[in-house]
């Protein structure tokens, strides 16, 4: 689409619906890289691009070797993409799936 000049929130909402995650690394205190946040994009709201993080690295500070501990949790918040995975088939880890189930599984066993 070069050479066309398309008004901010189209962008936008182009950006927005074709990005579902945006998984954040950082470099640590102790030079090592990690995840430290993966966040989805929810959608727009006016001409704002909604975003709920869904994982977060929790930082407990440096173990006796001088390395920075931690542990990746979920929010609590259940993305929206996971519908999407398990509707297409898409293998889900086990710890994932605990933490996410299919939806679809709680509403056949509730019929």
């Amino acid at each position: 689409m070069a050479g066309i000049d398309l008004p901010t929130k189209a962008i936008r909402q182009q950006t927005a619906s074709a990005i579902d995650l945006i998984v954040q690394l950082s470099r640590l205190r102790d030079g090592a890289r990690k995840v430290t946040s993966i966040t989805e994009i929810t959608g727009m709201e006016g001409d704002t691009i909604t975003m709920q993080e869904v994982f977060l690295y929790e930082s407990h500070g440096v173990d006796k070797a001088g390395v920075m501990t931690g542990t990746f949790r979920p929010t609590g918040i259940r993305p929206h993409i996971m519908d999407k995975l398990f509707a297409a088939g898409v293998p889900i880890p086990p710890e994932l799936a605990r933490v996410f189930p299919d939806r679809r599984n709680q509403e056949r066993h509730a019929a």
